[in-house]
């Protein structure tokens, strides 16, 4: 079968890893991707040791090797250029660290945002622009690129001298966020080892035509992930940068942090657009598409599944996206 079908264990925090392992087998996966940082804890990537230990790291790859699976990709999703004294450091550190680490077990691709900075030096807070038509929006523009220029600069040598890629998730909400900001980040950092993860959902509603992307970033398309994504009646009077979302109680258990203090948000009750799992936004003939685009760039990218529909259990989520994905893999 062409390309490696997996997935992102995120959503299978709340089991050891070996049994995150053994369900993504009996479900046909032989890729992994594990969280080491950022926005969201990293139980399944004992970091500190496996930065520390030669042992340690041979028993970890082990691990999936026993089970005839590997690890392709190490996730460190956050914002590095976060302005926030409890944001932005960490998880600037946390892909530091996470680069190292690849390099040290071998795993080819890390995947992480590009970030967003603030607004100009003295801010407080990130600052996402959106549509630039005031003229003072592009100094902002231009304050943030230099911001990330350094920063990515910086980090495509740290990766280079690891061997290892950095395959960035174009994410709303950061500066890098379609292949024409994924483009541009490259030529400005003059980057060897900066390229794409190929989320099609979050372009999916931003109505980009995701194989027309994957062609258009050709071989800096370094990694993929397999999450689906539908828009929804609300888009009519909300359109797809609505902002209706609302705090999560503070006593909610089991919020998810994305710094120190901050916590993600609950979406409207009928959202213009959501994420779905794979087949239930798009068909299996897309996927078919989607996949076969990735395999003209690279026949061995790992394709690993993101699983964030809320109708659906942790499991039950995965086993029908991972369902659908082979049963479109099996169509190339």
């Amino acid at each position: 079968m062409p390309l490696k079908l997996g997935a992102y264990t995120a959503c299978l925090h709340d089991r050891p890893l070996e049994d995150a392992l053994d369900f993504l087998k009996a479900n046909g996966l032989t890729s992994v991707e594990v969280n080491t940082g950022g926005f969201i804890p990293a139980p399944h990537c004992p970091v500190d040791l496996l930065l520390s230990s030669e042992q340690a790291r041979a028993d970890y790859l082990e691990t999936f090797a026993s089970r005839g699976m590997e690890l392709t990709g190490l996730n460190c999703n956050g914002n590095p250029l976060n302005p926030l004294p409890g944001v932005g450091p960490k998880h600037a550190s946390d892909v530091r660290r996470t680069i190292e680490l690849a390099g040290l077990l071998g795993v080819r691709n890390v995947v992480t945002m590009s970030g967003t900075p603030g607004s100009d030096p003295d801010a407080k807070y990130p600052s996402w622009v959106v549509n630039p038509w005031d003229g003072v929006y592009m100094d902002v523009l231009d304050y943030q690129w230099d911001v990330a220029a350094e920063f990515w600069t910086e980090t495509d040598a740290l990766a280079r001298a690891n061997d290892v890629r950095v395959a960035i998730e174009m994410h709303p909400h950061n500066l890098v966020f379609s292949p024409v900001t994924l483009e541009k980040l490259v030529e400005l950092t003059g980057a060897t080892n900066l390229g794409a993860e190929m989320d099609p959902s979050h372009l999916m509603w931003q109505g980009m035509d995701v194989v027309a992307c994957i062609r258009r970033l050709g071989p800096l398309v370094f990694h993929a992930a397999a999450k689906d994504a539908t828009l929804c009646k609300g888009v009519d009077v909300r359109g797809v940068l609505d902002t209706s979302f609302e705090r999560v109680p503070a006593e909610t258990p089991g919020k998810t942090p994305t710094g120190i203090g901050f916590w993600c948000n609950s979406w409207p009750t009928d959202p213009a657009w959501k994420f779905v799992a794979v087949g239930i936004g798009h068909d299996t003939a897309y996927w078919t598409q989607f996949l076969g685009a990735l395999a003209e760039i690279d026949p061995d990218m790992a394709v690993n599944i993101e699983h964030e529909d809320a109708a659906y259990s942790q499991t039950e989520g995965l086993a029908l996206a991972a369902k659908n994905l082979r049963e479109a893999a099996a169509d190339l």
